[in-house]
């Protein structure tokens, strides 16, 4: 007989993120930071802080258009620490102005979007990774769910935001599955002792669907014009 296992940790969501201003490359530029502090894991695919582990912030940092430094994660950890930022965290980085981000719920399922798509195009775009770094145009996602995950089921949350964003640009008219450099980060709780975690993060599934709904409104609401 399986063992029926207590139900997984749950806990609040993300903080409002803190929003940050600064003068580099001689132009005036924001950045938001989210501290929740410890119980928390997150899967990334950002220059600092990516893969998967226990995080305790997440910045999300505007940079000049034409950025060409070569040590973008050197460059977000001295954000970071500039602005009191401690343990291990997540970086990421967009030429949009973060100001402007997109925010969304759904029961418990949250999701905070900067979208830049004037550099934009189809992942199976023919020719494409041949030459050079693309410009950081950048749709940079961070969703959050309130209970605890399996290793795969934030995989699998990563797909699901990931259609959500493709579902939203198509529904916004854009002729495109997102930017050259998108970046994403998902958070969940950490399993407390003796407890679960959910094991889908689906489109399907409970959290899952609470997630993509999130993140397809917030996209919407990042795209310039989407208020």
């Amino acid at each position: 007989m399986p063992a029926v296992l207590p139900p997984p940790r749950t806990g609040p969501g993300l903080p409002h993120p803190e929003r940050l201003a600064r003068t580099e490359d001689g132009e005036r530029l924001h950045a938001l930071l989210w501290r929740p502090g410890p119980g928390w894991r997150m899967v990334s695919s950002a220059v600092l802080g990516g893969g998967l582990g226990e995080r305790a912030w997440v910045l999300n940092a505007q940079v000049a258009h034409g950025y060409r430094r070569t040590d973008p994660a050197r460059h977000l950890a001295g954000l970071a620490r500039a602005a009191g930022a401690r343990g291990p965290g997540v970086g990421l980085l967009t030429a949009a102005d973060v100001s402007a981000f997109g925010r969304a719920r759904d029961q418990g399922a949250e999701a905070a979007v900067t979208a830049g798509v004037s550099v934009r195009g189809w992942a199976a775009e023919p020719g494409a990774g041949a030459v050079g770094q693309a410009p950081p145009g950048t749709v940079n996602i961070v969703a959050a769910l309130p209970v605890a995950l399996t290793d795969a089921a934030l995989v699998n949350a990563v797909m699901t935001v990931t259609e959500a964003k493709v579902q939203a640009l198509l529904d916004a008219g854009l002729d495109c599955s997102g930017t050259p450099t998108d970046a994403v980060c998902v958070a969940a709780r950490t399993p407390g002792d003796g407890t679960g975690a959910h094991s889908f993060a689906g489109p399907r599934s409970e959290w899952g669907a609470r997630l993509a709904r999130a993140v397809h409104r917030a996209v919407l609401a990042a795209l310039p014009g989407g208020g």
